[in-house]
C-alpha cells in the first residue's frame, strides 16, 4: 500500500548539473542545479529551472547562453559549494581552484575539470511559478577523452556522475548496470 506524501518535488534521482554563465562584466560564474534534464531530441535541448533570485538567472537572461557541466564523484564537494554560495559575492572558480574555459560556440564558460559539458544557446524561457525554466539548444557536447568508452561515447562508469535526492538532501554515485534499454523489455513483448 502506498502512503500519500502530498505534492512535493521528489523524483529519484535528480541530476547534479553545474550551470556556467558570464555576468554582465564578463566574470565567469557557475551554480549547481538539480531541476533539469534533457527535454528534446530534435533540436537537441536541455532544460534547467532556476529561481529569479539567483545570479545565474540574470546572467542567462543577459547573455542568452549557458553551459551544463556534469561533475564526477571526485568533485562532489566543489559541486555542493557551487550551489550554496552566490556568484554575486564570490568568484566560485577561484575559490574552488577550477579553471573557466570560454566556449567557442556560445557566450558562456565551462568547467575544465569536469568530464562532460553541454554548450547551450538559449532557445526558450518558460515562467512556471517559483522557478523559471531555461531551455537551451545543445550546440555541442564536449567530453574528456579519458571517459570515452569503446563505442566513442561517454562511459557512465568513467564519468562517475553525481545524483541528488531532494528530500534527504544527499548526493550519491551511480549504481551498477541493470541491463540494456530497449532490449530487456522484449522478453515480455515476445511472450504476448
Amino acid at each position: 500500500m502506498k502512503k500519500s506524501l502530498g505534492a512535493k518535488t521528489i523524483i529519484y534521482p535528480a541530476p547534479v548539473l553545474v550551470v556556467g554563465t558570464y555576468d554582465v562584466a564578463g566574470k565567469p560564474n557557475v551554480m549547481t542545479a538539480a531541476w533539469g534534464g534533457i527535454c528534446s531530441s530534435k533540436p537537441p535541448a536541455v532544460s534547467v529551472s532556476l529561481r529569479k533570485a539567483t545570479y545565474t538567472y540574470g546572467n542567462i537572461i543577459e547573455r542568452k547562453a549557458f553551459t551544463v557541466n556534469i561533475p564526477s564523484e571526485t568533485h562532489v564537494k566543489e559541486a555542493d559549494f557551487f550551489g550554496i554560495v552566490s556568484g554575486k559575492e564570490e568568484d566560485k572558480f577561484s575559490a574552488a581552484g577550477f579553471t573557466p574555459v570560454k566556449s567557442s560556440l556560445v557566450d558562456a564558460p565551462y568547467v575544465k575539470e569536469f568530464p562532460l559539458v553541454l554548450e547551450c544557446q538559449l532557445l526558450r524561457v518558460v515562467e512556471i511559478g517559483h522557478h523559471t525554466q531555461f531551455i537551451g539548444e545543445i550546440m555541442d557536447v564536449k567530453v574528456e577523452e579519458s571517459v570515452i568508452g569503446e563505442d566513442g561515447l561517454p562511459d557512465i562508469d568513467k564519468v562517475k556522475p553525481i545524483v541528488f535526492t531532494p528530500e534527504s538532501r544527499a548526493y550519491y554515485g551511480v549504481g551498477r548496470c541493470l541491463g540494456k534499454a530497449f532490449s530487456m523489455g522484449k522478453k515480455i513483448k515476445d511472450l504476448q
